[in-house]
């Protein structure tokens, strides 16, 4: 997952289709055609509404672009965000960078060969060793 501090954030993007989903939207009355970026917006900390929506998006709806958390952004949700299908989180200005990279390193079973599955790969790792 990529993190990115708030005060390196812009909410325009260059070169990308990007959509700004409010949480208390329904992602399936969404139009994904062309669509490169969805940023799922956190109130609060603890409205998680957006884990909802970003599951959805990856799992429900397919959607294969960047799902971005923005908000109220907190370095305790990242191992879950990551899990529900966001690629990339824009840390509250008061969470630190390097904190957040350290808690996200301490979570190596949701990565590439993770042992659970989740939004992104369903299958879990000990299925797919199994198998291979």
């Amino acid at each position: 997952m990529k993190l990115i501090a708030a005060s390196a954030h812009t909410t325009c993007a260059t070169g990308q289709n990007t959509v700004e989903l409010a949480n208390d939207a329904n992602p399936f009355g969404l139009s994904l055609e062309g669509v490169e970026r969805i940023d799922l917006n956190f109130p609060k900390f603890t409205d998680g509404r957006a884990f909802s929506q970003a599951f959805l998006l990856r799992r429900r709806l397919g959607f294969k672009g960047e799902i971005r958390a923005t908000g109220d952004v907190l370095v305790d949700q990242l191992a879950q965000m990551e899990r529900s299908g966001f690629d990339v989180a824009v840390l509250r200005a008061d969470q630190n960078l390097e904190v957040a990279q350290r808690v996200l390193a301490a979570y190596p079973g949701y990565g590439v060969g993770k042992y659970q599955g989740d939004a992104v790969d369903i299958q879990p790792h000990f299925i797919t060793a199994a198998t291979a």
